[in-house]
């Protein structure tokens, strides 16, 4: 099979994993994003291995709430506090 970005393909061996979108190829690997949630790199000699999907078989993965405290700040802006200015170290004068 010839693995392309963007095709969906399935793992013959791994059919556990789901289907795949080919995220990124090169000579040497394939990058493959399957529905299971995993990325994973596939090497070339194992290509063989992938079969097209149907399209419509591949669900992106749901990402998952996140727990703890959230991204921004929910209160009012902090004012900003002026800091003191750093003295200037004194010119050493060599004779």
């Amino acid at each position: 099979m010839i693995v392309k970005r963007g095709s969906v393909v399935s793992h013959a061996m791994a059919q556990q994993w789901g289907s795949g979108k080919v995220v990124e190829v090169d000579e040497v690997r394939a990058t493959i994003r399957f529905s299971d949630g995993m990325v994973r790199k596939i090497i070339a000699s194992h290509f063989e291995d992938l079969h097209p999907a149907d399209p419509a078989s591949y669900h992106p993965p749901v990402k998952k709430a996140q727990k703890g405290r959230g991204k921004g700040r929910t209160g009012a802006p902090r004012a900003k506090t002026p800091r003191p200015k750093k003295a200037a170290a004194p010119a050493v004068v060599q004779p």
